[in-house]
């Protein structure tokens, strides 16, 4: 056994979404769920199939997003894995709807931070074994951070 960290590309001003699924249709199904959640967001979508043909399956509206969408994918080399990049939306605007795509196991993280996963490659292939998600915590927040989080929030749309 071998532990390997990815680092994940993502693009400028964009998201991602990473997660374990199964079955050749989660491209597809994805592209559904993301379009069906923002319409006009942008996206791209690659789903790394783990028997058959074992291709990179991608999907999704932004040449740019789905090509950055695919070379993660192959970056992570992980059966049954998929890369969601988005421009235009949050995840907390599609999150829902990608967990309720039938094929979708679980989701490992989604966060616009940079992304680093940490990958276990064995004889028989690899398999992500968690993600390490932005920055540690450099302390508690104070009473102004408290109203500078609950101001963006407000400009985001996200409180009233």
């Amino acid at each position: 056994m071998e532990l390997k960290v990815v680092d994940m590309k993502v693009p400028e001003g964009a998201n991602i979404v990473l997660g374990q699924s199964h079955f050749i249709k989660t491209a597809e199904d994805l592209y559904e769920a993301m379009v069906g959640s923002v319409p006009g967001a942008k996206f791209g979508i690659a789903f790394s199939e783990a028997s058959g043909d074992c291709l990179i399956r991608l999907e999704g509206n932004d040449p740019e997003l789905v090509k950055a969408a695919g070379e993660n994918s192959g970056a992570l080399s992980c059966g049954h894995t998929f890369v969601v990049l988005m421009k235009g939306a949050f995840p907390i605007n599609v999150l829902r709807a990608i967990k309720d795509v039938q094929e979708v196991c679980s989701i490992f993280c989604a966060t616009a931070n940079p992304l680093q996963v940490v990958v276990l490659q064995t004889e028989a292939g690899r398999g992500i074994m968690g993600v390490i998600d932005g920055l540690p915590p450099k302390g508690v927040e104070t009473q102004a951070n408290v109203e500078e989080r609950r101001g963006l929030l407000r400009k985001f749309g996200y409180k009233l």
